[in-house]
């Protein structure tokens, strides 16, 4: 039984860093798409924002990448 109405979603606690750094940049990737996509159809100062977002999520999708390649590193 749920005890918390509010929580409907949850970060798993014995979730990996690789998980949640994978994920998270999975997320971010994702967002950024959208966001992209979602700019297409716009115009003026609302294309303009999206596009503004856009940019803020890629530079997540940098962070994220660059500290998953840190501390995840694939072995050539």
């Amino acid at each position: 039984m749920v005890t918390d109405s509010t929580t409907l979603f949850r970060v798993a606690p014995d979730a990996s860093s690789e998980t949640l750094l994978s994920n998270s940049f999975e997320t971010f990737t994702s967002v950024s798409t959208l966001l992209l996509n979602l700019s297409e159809d716009l115009s003026g100062k609302h294309r303009d924002i999206a596009l503004a977002i856009h940019q803020l999520s890629e530079l997540g999708v940098l962070l994220t990448a660059k500290l998953l390649d840190r501390e995840t590193p694939c072995s050539d």
